[in-house]
């Protein structure tokens, strides 16, 4: 009979509902201990980047697969800016930044939120950066004619300095 239904029967709904909820959720397996990072190939927005960026656009080489890419973006309209994030084997966050924004301190302190500069240097590779240092972030600086590359993250000096060392800047 329509119109007759009882708070009896929406009960009974309700349980049926549920039961069947409770069997999905033990029988379809699901990892807790699974690596919830989302890893990305960065590949064809550093082509494209190496094409339309008036710098060469710096990606690391060589570096242990335990390296980990998380985050890629190329933003032309802002300033030609270049992100390439990294989780490193000791799942610290490392970045790659460049851009040529005239404002480059201001910049700096954006993509490093809002580290400081030091008057400490390190030798990576064949290149020397600046340390700034922060709450949240440090980073390695390179000012460049046009263009001001900075390696950053929660990484030790020594993680940042290994992704400062792989770097190779390229224009396509």
């Amino acid at each position: 009979m329509k119109g007759k239904q009882t708070v009896r029967d929406m009960v009974r709904s309700l349980a049926v509902i549920g039961v069947l909820v409770a069997l999905i959720y033990v029988f379809i397996p699901h990892d807790e201990k699974a690596d919830p990072t989302r890893v990305v190939d960065y590949r064809v927005e550093l082509i494209t980047a190496r094409r339309a960026a008036p710098y060469p656009v710096a990606a690391p080489v060589g570096l242990p697969k335990e390296w980990r890419a998380t985050s890629v973006t190329y933003e032309r309209r802002n300033a030609n800016s270049w992100h390439l994030g990294y989780l490193n084997p000791a799942d610290q966050y490392v970045a790659v930044e460049q851009s040529t924004d005239a404002s480059v301190d201001t910049w700096v302190r954006k993509v490093t939120r809002d580290a400081a500069e030091t008057q400490a240097t390190q030798q990576a590779g064949e290149l020397t950066w600046t340390r700034w240092e922060g709450t949240k972030y440090r980073a390695l600086v390179r000012k460049e004619q046009g263009v001001t590359t900075v390696v950053t993250g929660t990484g030790s000096y020594a993680e940042l300095g290994e992704m400062a060392a792989a770097l190779e800047m390229k224009r396509g």
